[in-house]
């Protein structure tokens, strides 16, 4: 099992900038991709960015260019940094970590963070 944390949500204006948090804990050497979703109310999760052990970053077409996904390797930490924030990106945002052990996969969540830009 995997353990997420996620932090650094809040309240920003638009045109503002947030950095969340997302620390790992329990079986960290099965995780394969990390990365966060955000899901508004009555609508569907929906892909951020994610990040491989590797490297590798993947990000949706929406952001363009405002969101950088990165990791810290010694903390077992992920970031997303999100600038130019628009009121359409307020909603709670959720880490997750995609493990895999045998032939098993395994998602893993947090808890989610709260995201709200409003002037």
């Amino acid at each position: 099992q995997v353990q997420l944390v996620e932090s650094g949500g809040g309240l920003v204006q638009p045109g503002g900038s947030l950095r969340l948090s997302c620390a790992a804990s329990g079986n960290i050497v099965s995780i394969n991709v990390l990365g966060w979703y955000r899901q508004a109310l009555g609508q569907e999760r929906e892909l951020v960015a994610s990040i491989t052990t590797d490297g590798g970053t993947n990000y949706a077409d929406f952001e363009k260019g405002r969101f950088t996904i990165s990791r810290d390797n010694a903390k077992n930490t992920i970031y997303l940094q999100m600038n130019s924030l628009k009121p359409e990106d307020t909603t709670v945002y959720y880490c997750y970590a995609l493990s895999v052990v045998g032939e098993k996969r395994y998602i893993n969540w947090g808890q989610g963070t709260q995201v709200t830009v409003s002037s």
